[in-house]
Parts: C-alpha cells; structure tokens; sequence
C-alpha cells in the first residue's frame, strides 16, 4: 500500500503468503486525520482491493502500523514508521488510488514501469528513477486512475505534523547528526518540489530496503531496516545538495496553515456541509482561537465566521444553477444551512433575490441566449 493513507482504496492486493490475508479483509474503516476532509478523503471500502486480492493480480511486501496493508511491526521497531514496502504490478489495474493525504512524510520511487501520479493540482507520469515526496498536507493521488504495470517502493513516516507550521520529531532511530536533521527538515518544510529524478544509489537502497522487508523473519531484519533507512535520509542529503534545492520558509509559517484550511474550505464541497465553529476552524489548524482570527482577517479581511458565510452562498448559487434537480432545502443542507428559511434569508442578504427567484432568473438568462 502506498500512497493512500488516507483513502486506503489502497493498492494491496496479493501477499504472496496468504497468511496476511484475513488481516487484510478485515481491515477496519481508518480514521479520518483531517475531519473538516472526511467527505472527502475518506477511506474506500477496499471491495475493489478485495477482489483484487482474491484474483492474485498484484503483489504486495509490507510492514505497518494501524490500517495499512503488511505484517505488523513490533512495538518498538522503527517507531514513526506507518508503513514501508513495495508493490508489484504485473498489468493494467483499475483500482487507482484516490486524492488523499498521509498522517506523515510520504516517500515513494519508482523502480520499474510507469505510473501517473497528482499532487497539489500537478498532473505526472513518473518513470524509472522518479521519487515523490509529500508532506501530511498536500493531497495527492496515485493513477489516473488506472495502475500501470510498475514496481513501487514506499515509506510513511509520522514526524507528528500535520500542518505546516508545526515543529518536526524524528524518530530515535535516525542517527544523523543534528546539523544534517535540521538541513533534512528545513529542506522538507521550506521546499515542496513533489516529484525529483534520483540517482542510482537512491535505486540501490530502496532495493536494499525491499529486499529487507520481503526477508524478514519475525523482526529479523528490523537492525538491518534502521541502518538502510539511515543510508536512504543521508542519499536525500545528497541529493537535495547536489540539486541546489532552493528553499522558502514562507511555507512553514502559520499564516500558510491557515490559507491552505480556508483554501479547502473554499474548493470542497464537501467541508461546507460540516457545523463549523470558530473554535473547531481554530483547532483543525493546530492553532488557537485568538490567532486563528486574526490570521484569517489577515488573510481574507473578514471574520472565519463571514468567510465561512460567503464560500456557503457562493456554493450555494452555483448549485443552484447547475443541480436543477436539487431542491432548494436539498441546496441549503448540502452547503451545511439547517433549515431552507434560514438559508433564504441570509441568501437573499447577500444576493439580493431568494434561492428560488436567483435560480429562475438563471434560467430565463439561460434560455434568452440561446
């Protein structure tokens, strides 16, 4: 499983021990890391993963925690690591993952095949050599849909963020020096290139990884895992340096934290349907209250409250025109309106017309040019 955290429509498919089987099927619905997403990042029932599971198409070694896919890891071994492993794709599958996003740092490369993948709005077909880094805020999506026939590594660690202010905890078992863990992190937070062509040694050690998870026997290979992904952090090292990674550390600030919530609050639907609070806005971002208002005010000039408002209305008059078969109660619940005469009045405030009259004169414009 890889990139799915959180739409776990997840890619397993077939361990080639059928021992890890009923684990699989019995996968629990995961919980939803960004509530104010849940419509829309929530996890796939996984019937299309089950079925594919039973027919054999894809092979998958994995280690996990939580719901993801693979052996369970110890408690203890490798803390912050959610999952790590591979899939093999030998054809054309239509289970292509969702847009979703990860509790951690993302890391994924692809050694064979190609595969599309999305992030942020960018759309790619990755080859040979590509490596994807996404960080817990950035929803990204893995085919388009289809899975092409490829071979993918990945890694998802929990550094405890979730947004893009807050501070970094790497796990113990990373022994780099303090100065290269904070050149690691700061290139991480301060640049969000998604997609880097990597070299040959950065191919060799998540072979090396792979080969590791395929061979483990009960936590056989958990030593041999930390010193290879210690190898791998420091490649990235190298990597980011011999790219000249030009960093902005206007993305780490709590201000970007609070326009990348109220961009979603905008652009999803979905988000607009849940009771909002100022408290429950202030507490998705990792901030309180106080500093959440007045980063929105600062951000949009309005109050979260009346910027709430003005995302229902402007959702609200488009469905209005383009769901003829949504009725105007139909309209105001999905925008997250309780009752339809609430909803009219604060319509007609803002428009100037009623719900219904708006929609009417829509369709009269419509109609007088053709």
């Amino acid at each position: 499983m890889i990139m799915i955290l959180e739409s776990y429509a997840v890619c397993v498919v077939r361990f080639p021990s059928l021992k890890n089987i009923d684990h699989l099927t019995a996968m629990p619905h995961p919980p939803s890391i960004y509530r104010e997403q849940d419509q829309t990042y929530r996890a796939d029932t996984c019937e299309s993963v089950k079925a594919a599971m039973k027919s054999g198409s894809i092979e998958l070694w994995a280690f996990r925690r939580g719901t993801y896919p693979g052996t369970p890891l110890a408690r203890g071994a490798l803390p912050g690591v959610a999952s790590l492993g591979y899939w093999d794709v030998p054809h054309d599958q239509d289970w292509g993952l969702p847009w979703h996003r990860n509790e951690g740092i993302e890391l994924t490369f692809l050694e064979t095949g190609r595969l599309g993948f999305a992030v942020a709005g960018q759309e790619f077909m990755l080859r040979p050599d590509d490596l994807t880094i996404t960080r817990p805020w950035q929803p990204h999506r893995v085919g388009n849909p289809t899975v092409s026939p490829s071979r993918l590594h990945f890694l998802i660690l929990d550094v405890g963020v979730r947004q893009p202010h807050q501070r970094w905890n790497w796990p113990g078992w990373l022994v780099l020096t303090k100065t290269d863990r904070q050149r690691l992190t700061d290139v991480l937070r301060h640049n969000e290139q998604a997609v880097w062509h990597a070299g040959g040694e950065i191919r060799r050690a998540f072979e090396r990884i792979g080969r590791a998870v395929r061979t483990d026997r009960s936590g056989s290979n958990i030593s041999r895992l930390a010193a290879y992904l210690n190898e791998l952090f420091v490649l990235l090292l190298d990597m980011f340096h011999d790219q000249r990674v030009v960093l902005n550390e206007s993305l780490s600030s709590t201000v970007r934290t609070v326009e990348l919530f109220l961009n979603e609050l905008r652009d999803n639907r979905a988000n607009l349907a849940q009771p909002w609070s100022v408290p429950e806005m202030a507490r998705q971002c990792g901030l309180g209250t106080t500093h959440f208002i007045h980063h929105c005010k600062q951000v949009t000039n309005v109050t979260p409250a009346q910027y709430l408002n003005q995302c229902r209305i402007e959702t609200a008059a488009k469905l209005l025109v383009d769901e003829p078969a949504l009725s105007v109660t139909d309209v105001a619940l999905a925008c997250g309106y309780s009752s339809s005469q609430y909803f009219a009045a604060v319509f007609r405030a803002h428009l100037g017309a009623t719900p219904r009259a708006y929609r009417e004169d829509a369709v009269t414009r419509e109609e007088g040019g053709r």
